[in-house]
């Protein structure tokens, strides 16, 4: 078709002849996406536009003077010149799609990021200008994005490979000079984090629902991690809900996808797009951290077995590197390495119900000696030893007690945070050691600015989170690393290592239940009911304890002094053991319950008891204070970590 109509063209010197219309109506109606061929009744109503679009061709049908490769020359064939003139008009047409794109949309509902980002069910995301809402909220919000560059990558799950395909074409309109994405889209979380801050770029975009479900049927997020590399203050996710709400339009190209499997530059429109290998940076990274030849004689010696559950996630590539290439664990090391879009049909979730396969084979006499697991997004941990499981408020006090002993931190620490659910065994550490300790809301973005302060070194959640100040997301490998280099310098097992820090500094008796999927109404009426017995409940007695503090806890952060409030229910007692309320902003349907329980043991021959045991009285008091079953129609939690 254009071919032909191109050879008519050039038969033609007037602008009034068929054959130029004709080639007008086609750039033009190719410019508006109408389908070919043009409707000869549009092309009168088109011309004036269409001479507009392509002023080469109106010079020429015009006379006036044209470039030697589409001059109209008797020495030229009609054949070349049409063939010429076609390179040329394709050219035209490629550049009017290289033009941003305004596209009219309308706001969305309940876009508002939660501790983690925006996390949704992936048919959300799927329906038409929802995501890219989103992203134009942030080029929006964040002027610095313009002329900057923006490291974008997610952890592999289903519709990642689809966002960032609209979120290149996306910050190309927006402006952004160049971006840095992760091969096949893969980029870990705190792979990110290591990018922005060793590249210095205005800041990321991750795609992730963290540990949650993957799959069609399955759940997805966004989120915007500052220049700090850390997740953005609630100032600017503020900022963006806000804009979501009166958002009318977003910026776009209207071009193929790229090749994102293979390394390499590319050009989208003015920006430019490098695709590059994501394990190499945080791998280096790892290696000035930590004694990779303490390490490698770990393994060497053929008595030290281990296994690594990368749950079909993002950390398995990252794991192969590093574990078996550069640490030389054997091959069967990582398990589950290959991120898939649905995880394997598993729950990218390192805890004791979600990583049964790896919890197995650490049972029993023959048991391995050491095992860990990583999440969805690969900012998670789980730390396992021979028939012992080492609660992450534990592994935070453990990793702050012991980090002189690592290369990266062998100068000691400067303050540990911890959000406020997590167990106090980090504050015990902190007060022998003479450093400060902040207890914040649950959020790794509330540990950003005491890190950037350099008022603290370590911070750790109760969620499986674990990080310091090399990056400023939580690290599920770095923590597995971590805890790698303490077996090889200490040469003792996972559990003498955890006892003997209970000697040293008493045990704090750790649980966590979660309700999952509960009804929004009832959990939050329930929170409710909380409030309301608050100013009453100083000096009773509930059950065998004493309450010492009642409170809806509010942090003021001291840098910039920004207040978070309704951050959890805290209730203390006498005894040191607390009971936590608090309700999840990481899932996407219902509401997630979450029951922290806390109990503190000096005497050593008191720490062996069993966990669940020693909580009984304290979850009994915290079911009837709540009334958890009445008001969510639960007798029993769904999770028990």
């Amino acid at each position: 078709m254009l071919e032909n109509l191109v050879t008519k063209a050039s038969r033609s010197r007037s602008p009034k002849g068929k054959g130029l219309e004709a080639i007008l109506a086609l750039i033009t109606l190719a410019r508006d996406s109408t389908a070919f061929p043009p409707r000869w009744e549009e092309v009168e109503t088109r011309r004036e536009l269409a001479f507009d679009v392509h002023p080469i061709i109106v010079a020429w049908a015009s006379g006036d003077t044209m470039p030697p490769s589409i001059q109209p020359d008797r020495r030229i064939r009609p054949a070349a010149f049409t063939a010429s003139l076609m390179k040329a008009i394709r050219s035209h047409i490629k550049g009017l799609k290289m033009q941003p794109q305004i596209i009219a949309t309308t706001p969305f509902a309940g876009q508002r990021p939660g501790t983690s980002g925006l996390r949704k069910k992936v048919r959300v995301f799927q329906q038409p200008n929802y995501l890219e809402n989103f992203v134009q909220a942030i080029f929006d919000t964040q002027p610095e994005l313009a002329g900057g560059v923006l490291v974008v990558g997610g952890d592999g799950r289903f519709y990642n490979r689809e966002a960032i395909q609209v979120i290149l074409r996306m910050a190309s309109a927006n402006g952004v000079r160049k971006t840095l994405v992760g091969r096949s889209g893969i980029f870990s979380t705190p792979a990110v984090s290591c990018v922005i801050r060793k590249y210095q770029t205005q800041g990321g975009i991750v795609l992730s629902a963290s540990h949650n479900p993957g799959g069609a049927d399955g759940d997805f997020g966004i989120k915007f991690n500052s220049a700090n590399g850390g997740p953005a203050p609630e100032s600017v996710t503020d900022a963006i809900f806000v804009r979501t709400q009166t958002i009318d339009r977003y910026l776009t190209l209207d071009t193929p996808a790229l090749d994102l499997d293979h390394d390499g530059s590319f050009m989208l429109g003015a920006m430019d797009v490098l695709v590059m290998d994501s394990v190499s940076d945080y791998a280096e990274l790892m290696e000035s951290l930590f004694d990779f030849n303490a390490i490698r004689k770990l393994f060497s010696t053929g008595n030290f077995r281990m296994r690594f559950d990368a749950m079909h996630a993002v950390t398995g590539p990252y794991a192969v590197e590093i574990l078996e290439r550069r640490l030389g664990a054997p091959s069967d090391t990582v398990m589950n390495a290959v991120p898939l879009e649905d995880f394997g049909g598993g729950h990218p979730d390192p805890n004791l119900a979600h990583a049964q396969e790896l919890v197995a084979l650490t049972e029993g006499a023959n048991g391995l000696d050491f095992g860990a697991a990583s999440d969805g997004d690969g900012d998670r941990n789980m730390i396992l030893g021979k028939n012992f499981f080492v609660t992450p408020s534990d592994s935070l006090a453990v990793l702050a007690a012991n980090a002189h002993l690592t290369p990266g931190y062998k100068s000691g620490i400067r303050g540990i945070a911890r959000s406020m659910p997590t167990s106090q065994a980090a504050d015990r550490v902190a007060a022998q050691m003479g450093i400060e300790c902040f207890e914040t809301p649950t959020g790794w973005k509330f540990f950003g600015n005491l890190l950037d302060a350099g008022r603290i070194t370590l911070c750790g959640e109760e969620s499986f989170g674990t990080g310091s100040n090399h990056i400023r997301e939580k690290d599920g490998l770095w923590a597995v690393l971590f805890w790698l280099n303490l077996l090889a310098v200490r040469q003792q097992s996972v559990a003498e290592i955890v006892t003997d820090h209970w000697r040293r500094f008493g045990r704090n008796y750790y649980t966590r239940h979660d309700y999952e999927g509960v009804d929004l109404a009832g959990a939050e009426g329930l929170m409710a009911h909380l409030r309301m017995l608050l100013p009453d409940l100083l000096g009773r007695t509930l059950g065998n304890q004493t309450v010492s503090y009642a409170d809806d806890f509010a942090y003021t952060d001291p840098i910039d002094g920004s207040v978070s409030k309704q951050q959890g229910i805290r209730i203390g007692f006498e005894s040191g053991a607390r009971i936590v309320f608090r309700l999840s902003g990481t899932g996407t349907e219902g509401a997630t319950l979450r029951v922290y329980l806390e109990y503190f043991e000096p005497d050593p021959a008191h720490h062996q008891q069993d966990t669940q045991e020693a909580m009984a009285p304290l979850v009994l008091i915290a079911r009837e204070l709540a009334q958890i079953e009445t008001r969510t129609g639960r007798s029993e939690p769904d999770v028990v970590t």
